[in-house]
């Protein structure tokens, strides 16, 4: 009997420590959470994207002319002064050479301008004979009309071939004029390289000026060369003129309006700047995003209203971080999204009582990346669950 009683006694703390030990694998134990206190504070609705700056008037000086380019000492920083300071200078274009075709058609062409030249000499010469000649005889008739020996008419006719042959020595000497001018338009098409950098160094070059006083953003051309009319030799602008362009989804951009707050971060300084949104452009663009899908973008255009002093070290062309305030208040009771969730009969969340996690469902309003506004449901003070499971 006693053995018997030894071995009930035996499977029976076996079977209670089997027991107890079910009991405490299968016993519910506390989850580990991270609370947190709902506060009253200030919150804001923005749209936040990547911005660009840049001022707000940038002027590209052009070659007027074409030429030949000097070699332009400004560099990129540099001041310039509106109607004073020369941004460069363009000479005349070197000529180019001739093929033996071309020149030997530029001697013939000379030879003839010659010939041409003494033509018209001997016209002249010819002119004046026939001009003293009809003077000589105006004069006898004059002196025979006076005495009643010549008629009338035959004084008036020998004034009439005195103007005749002064008039034709006016031609005489435009036709030798007009002859000179071809001889030496055919002598320029021959001339050698020699002379004709010795005409560009008795020639003024065509000055190009400064429109208005700022800093060289950009130097397109730098190193002598011909240039065209209409190239593009730097462009120039005001640092004080400073803007930010950011191109939204057009989604985003439609909530936009003029003179909405903004603050721009993440542009290298300790604090952000504060601008107001000056422009929203009417028109769209598609933009290609970096996961390869089409975007319609629009620019929208904010002026810095922060101190200049604050953000001098920003030049044309930086990037910066922009948020565009929709709204905003200085006190709401709020909430991290993290912590609200979907119920059936709207959003909710955890609420810490006495250790022990409670549901409890809220009224939302505004809510942001981050937080969200609380209307009813919960008092600033409680705790919840951040991140419920």
């Amino acid at each position: 009997m006693q053995a018997t009683k030894r071995r009930i006694l035996l499977w029976g703390a076996i079977a209670a420590i089997v027991m107890l030990g079910l009991l405490s694998a299968m016993w519910p134990r506390p989850l580990l959470v991270d609370i947190g206190v709902v506060k009253s504070g200030p919150m804001m609705i923005t749209v936040d994207d990547e911005g660009e700056t840049r001022i707000d008037d940038v002027f590209v000086v052009s070659a007027p002319t074409s030429g030949q380019l000097k070699r332009i000492e400004f560099e990129s920083g540099d001041f310039v002064e509106a109607n004073i300071s020369i941004i460069a200078e363009i000479e005349p274009s070197e000529s180019i050479p001739l093929d033996p075709r071309t020149a030997a058609e530029a001697e013939a062409q000379l030879k003839t301008a010659e010939s041409a030249e003494e033509l018209a000499r001997s016209g002249l010469e010819k002119a004046r004979a026939e001009l003293s000649f009809a003077e000589s005889e105006l004069n006898r008739s004059r002196e025979l009309a006076s005495n009643g020996t010549v008629s009338q008419r035959s004084l008036e006719a020998a004034e009439r071939t005195f103007e005749t042959s002064k008039a034709a020595l006016g031609v005489a000497q435009a036709e030798l004029q007009m002859r000179v001018f071809e001889l030496e338009q055919a002598r320029a098409h021959l001339m050698s390289p020699s002379e004709m950098a010795e005409y560009r160094e008795g020639c003024e070059c065509i000055s190009v000026i400064a429109p208005v006083s700022g800093r060289v953003l950009q130097v397109h051309r730098e190193s002598a060369g011909p240039v065209m009319a209409g190239d593009q030799l730097v462009e120039i602008g005001s640092l004080d003129r400073l803007e930010v362009v950011v191109d939204l989804l057009s989604i985003d951009a439609v909530k936009i309006q003029p003179g909405l707050p903004a603050l721009i971060e993440n542009w290298g300084g300790e604090k952000p700047l504060r601008a107001l949104t000056r422009r929203v452009e009417p028109f769209g663009f598609t933009k290609v995003s970096a996961l390869g899908i089409e975007e319609q973008r629009v620019n929208v255009v904010l002026d810095i209203t922060s101190p200049a002093d604050e953000w001098k070290a920003l030049g044309h062309g930086y990037q910066v971080d922009v948020r565009i305030i929709l709204w905003e208040t200085d006190a709401t009771t709020k909430v991290p999204l993290t912590a609200l969730f979907r119920s059936a009969d709207g959003w909710a969340l955890f609420v810490d009582s006495d250790g022990r996690a409670e549901k409890r469902s809220v009224e939302i309003g505004r809510s942001n990346s981050r937080e969200a506004e609380i209307l009813s449901g919960l008092q600033p003070g409680e705790k919840i669950i951040i991140y419920p499971g």
